[in-house]
């Protein structure tokens, strides 16, 4: 019989839900098969306290999410090789199931092209599924699992061999976007995303624009993300297509002006590394349901 793979799982915090990041913990201790080694990562604040066998990580400064876990993930040596896979959830989140694990591990050993798996996210006390929350444009009916081209940051899973081959997530984004960034270079080296509704994580209903600097953010990492990842010609289409949408969803005066500043920024900083995904990419987008011009 074959080794069951190995997970490892890192949260990030603030340090301000202890409550919330215990239940978590918990959550993940209660996991059929093999224990999943976590390492919660305190993200510019004191880590609170953690039940016994929980590494922590406490950072000087507030690195953003894709910085924070991106640290999380070295905890489990260079490039989280010490493990197969790694659970990455929010720390005021919630495995209400205990097989969750098991189903991941079946899902990577059953399909070894499988690079990502994108949980399913609803509300605790509703069990809605947030529109936003599926990863895809067809998103009217959250139970229904399929291929995906992206993924959500705070419940989802990785194969380590996926950051191995294509790096982490992007640090310099801070906030938004740093997943599809993450999900298209590993698109482009061959590997798939599942986005699977047995797979769930409970988590209070939010809105992204409850972040101060979410506007600036999105607007900014969106030119970024097409800067880093698409050929030339679709640049300027992609990022068209994302600022008339922009405009007809019709933002506040304050909120227009704060897209527009970090619109101008993505354009005036640098992006890192420039790697065009392959023509061959484009059309594997496409044929998933979510070109990269949309």
């Amino acid at each position: 019989m074959s080794t069951p793979m190995k997970l490892g799982a890192v949260v990030i915090t603030m340090g301000n839900r202890p409550e919330e990041l215990r239940a978590l913990l918990d959550s993940v201790a209660g996991q059929d098969g093999d224990r999943i080694e976590v390492v919660v990562v305190g993200n510019g604040a004191p880590v609170p306290d953690v039940p016994p066998g929980v590494r922590t990580v406490e950072l000087p400064e507030n690195l953003g999410i894709p910085g924070g876990r991106n640290v999380g993930i070295e905890a489990f040596g260079p490039g989280g090789t010490d493990v197969d896979a790694l659970l990455f959830l929010d720390d005021d989140g919630l495995l209400p199931r205990t097989d969750t694990a098991e189903l991941c591990r079946r899902a990577f050993e059953a399909d070894p092209e499988l690079g990502i798996i994108s949980f399913r996210i609803a509300d605790p006390d509703t069990g809605i599924t947030q529109r936003r929350h599926v990863p895809r444009l067809r998103a009217a009916d959250p139970m229904r699992s399929s291929r995906v081209t992206t993924f959500l940051g705070g419940a989802n899973a990785v194969r380590t061999k996926v950051i191995a081959e294509v790096g982490p997530l992007p640090g310099q984004f801070f906030y938004a976007h740093e997943e599809t960034d993450l999900a298209w270079r590993a698109l482009d080296a061959g590997w798939m995303i599942d986005y699977r509704a047995d797979m769930v994580l409970h988590h209070p209903t939010t809105a992204p624009s409850r972040h101060a600097v979410y506007h600036r953010m999105v607007a900014r990492n969106r030119v970024w993300l097409a800067r880093r990842n698409l050929p030339a010609p679709l640049v300027p289409v992609y990022l068209g297509v994302w600022l008339l949408l922009t405009l007809l969803r019709k933002p506040s005066g304050p909120a227009l002006k704060a897209w527009f500043g970090g619109f101008r920024e993505g354009w005036s900083t640098p992006c890192g590394t420039r790697r065009p995904m392959r023509w061959g990419t484009v059309w594997r987008l496409t044929r998933l349901g979510r070109p990269p011009v949309i």
